[in-house]
């Protein structure tokens, strides 16, 4: 799966998968790293346009992750992917 850098990527569609899982398949160069609030996920983003394709971390439950933002994937059709809400803002 080719990522798409296009500045419509930023909302987040993520996809949780074992770390194992997960493989850059292109280079890392022109990715940045932010974390926020606890720190326990590694967001990476394009240093250049500032879409935000995957993340690595911990999870509450205490499980190591990569989160795949599904919207950043070339031959994925967002629109046929089960989505579960999570309310971020009170939780």
């Amino acid at each position: 799966m080719q990522l798409l850098p296009l500045l419509s990527q930023w909302v987040y569609l993520l996809w949780f998968v074992p770390p194992s899982s997960f493989r850059l398949l292109s280079s890392d160069d022109g990715i940045a790293k932010y974390m926020f609030n606890n720190h326990v996920i590694e967001h990476y983003f394009c240093a250049r346009c500032g879409c935000a394709p995957f993340g690595l971390g911990t999870l509450r439950s205490g499980t190591k992750a990569a989160l795949i933002n599904v919207r950043c994937l070339s031959d994925v059709d967002c629109s046929s992917v089960e989505r579960i809400p999570v309310d971020g803002r009170s939780s």
